[in-house]
């Protein structure tokens, strides 16, 4: 990826008589129920941090109930968008609108990025990464012999692939469509020395054998309150992770907190695929201290 120039990407810069100011920036993000995102704020933060004129646009179908994802896609593509972040529910349906795909976009089969180049649609996936050095930071040391990963859409994709790369023992997969967790398990078997991962039977069984559990589904988004799992199922010796990230304190995380259970929260996922998604569309590295400083304050 091409390096942006100081003088183009930073500070207004003389250029013989003329003045050139900070290069303009759009991306954006297209979901359902994505108004309480953080997103936005957190990309043009770090974009004034780098003298860029970055505008983040949010594209809510909830919202624009006549928008569709190709037009979405037709219309930030037109507009000279540098890309698009991708979010519930289109990480897998995007796939069939791109050009070319990451090779991490590939393997697991969902993409949360979308870069416009050179008259190509490329599709990234920072999910993975991102869950997986929130992990390692906010989980260290985790009991890994047995993960319960609740959810096989596009995040939990991410995340079941991200759990077999932390080195996960066992990975039992749950999904209101049974198909869906059991094309996951082959999926991430396919890239394992061994067969590690499994769609789940009775619920029930599948928490009290494991050692953590992650919820991968949007359940606990503003919109959509409640838990993934019944909580009375939490003991202490669980660790819980959560993807949402908005609210911050998801019932679930609740829920695990007062049964004494360790947690990891969304937050950290949320900026480290920010930083990746930051760096796809500019060409310049993030920094993730400032980001994840940006995050926390627009949460108080």
């Amino acid at each position: 990826m091409p390096e942006i120039t100081a003088t183009a990407a930073g500070k207004t810069a003389a250029h013989g008589n003329q003045r050139i100011g900070p290069r303009p920036v759009q991306v954006g993000l297209v979901g359902r129920g994505i108004q309480r995102s953080r997103t936005p704020a957190i990309h043009e933060a770090e974009g004034r941090a780098f003298g860029l004129d970055l505008a983040y646009r949010l594209f809510d179908v909830d919202e624009d109930t006549d928008a569709t994802l190709p037009e979405i896609l037709n219309r930030a593509e037109a507009e000279g968008y540098a890309g698009l972040n991708i979010t519930f529910p289109f990480k897998c349906d995007v796939i069939e609108h791109l050009d070319e795909m990451s090779d991490a976009a590939g393997r697991v089969g969902a993409v949360n990025t979308v870069v416009f180049r050179d008259g190509k649609r490329r599709g990234h996936n920072t999910d993975l990464w991102g869950f997986a050095e929130s992990f390692r930071r906010g989980l260290p040391g985790a009991d890994m012999s047995c993960v319960l990963l609740i959810g096989a859409g596009g995040a939990g994709k991410a995340v079941g692939h991200a759990l077999r790369d932390l080195g996960a023992a066992r990975i039992v997969i749950a999904d209101q469509k049974p198909d869906a967790a059991a094309t996951l398990a082959d999926e991430i078997n396919g890239t394992a020395d061994a067969p590690l991962a499994e769609p789940a039977g009775m619920l029930l069984a599948a928490a009290a054998e494991a050692s953590g559990i992650v919820n991968a589904t949007p359940m606990g988004m503003a919109k959509l309150p409640g838990t993934p799992i019944d909580p009375d199922l939490l003991e202490a010796r669980h660790w819980i992770a959560d993807i949402v990230y908005f609210p911050l304190e998801t019932e679930f995380l609740k829920a695990a907190r007062a049964r004494n259970c360790q947690t990891l929260n969304g937050s950290g996922m949320a900026v480290f695929q920010a930083v990746r998604a930051f760096n796809l569309f500019t060409g310049l590295n993030a920094d993730a201290a400032r980001m994840r400083a940006t995050f926390e304050r627009l949460g108080r």
